[in-house]
């Protein structure tokens, strides 16, 4: 296996703990290949199964979920190291919610469901981080429908800032995403999440610069 797909698979949490030694070791008894798309293509459609694991080794994946009206609505973006849907693989009902598609060309990491789950069976340590990268999901999921059923538009603007600052480390946080991509990921008009914005910084909690925000005081946010 090539160094650079062993240093890529080192960030993944699935090979969490394990040195590249031991992730070429623990594949070596497995069927696997590498997949490459250009940008913008559809990697799956809404409601298609999900038949293998895949693992992003470079590129970024959008995820969308579409309303009855036909709206789409940006859930999240998979970037290097991510698995894709894990919570699908050996799901009963295995459709994908969301459409995909790439931001940037992507190239995965791929293994049919049967090759992983015999990975699983012949490994503790993938068997382990797997059930971690499962309960991460689940903690992260409910933490995010509380966000979305319970809190103000207000207490979504500061989450979302908090949480930026957190992931990037700084309080100088960048931006990936537009303002109306944003204001569509919280089901908030794009003038409410605008109007939050002016407030903080009028009252001297951010300063914005396009899409560089900078938390000046975390107190005045709340």
């Amino acid at each position: 296996m090539e160094q650079k797909i062993l240093d890529k698979l080192c960030h993944c949490p699935l090979f969490a703990n394990m040195n590249p030694l031991e992730i070429e070791i623990a594949l070596s008894g497995v069927k696997w290949s590498i997949v490459r798309y250009d940008a913008h293509d559809i990697y799956a459609l809404a409601n298609m199964p999900y038949q293998h694991l895949d693992i992003i080794l470079s590129g970024t994946l959008i995820c969308r979920m579409s309303s009855l009206s036909g709206k789409q609505v940006e859930v999240s973006r998979l970037r290097d190291g991510n698995i894709v849907a894990p919570a699908f693989v050996f799901s009963k009902n295995n459709n994908l919610p969301v459409g995909v598609e790439t931001g940037t060309p992507v190239t995965v990491f791929r293994m049919r469901k049967t090759e992983f789950e015999q990975l699983l069976r012949d490994n503790w340590q993938l068997s382990m981080n797997f059930m971690r990268v499962l309960s991460n999901i689940n903690a992260f999921l409910t933490k995010r429908m509380r966000v979305l059923s319970l809190y103000t538009v207000r207490e979504k603007v500061a989450w979302l800032l908090l949480e930026r600052a957190g992931e990037q480390g700084s309080n100088v946080i960048h931006l990936l995403r537009s303002r109306q991509e944003i204001a569509d990921s919280f089901g908030i008009q794009k003038f409410s999440l605008l109007r939050v914005l002016a407030g903080f910084q009028k009252a001297g909690a951010i300063k914005i610069n396009g899409r560089e925000i900078t938390i000046l005081d975390q107190q005045k946010m709340k």
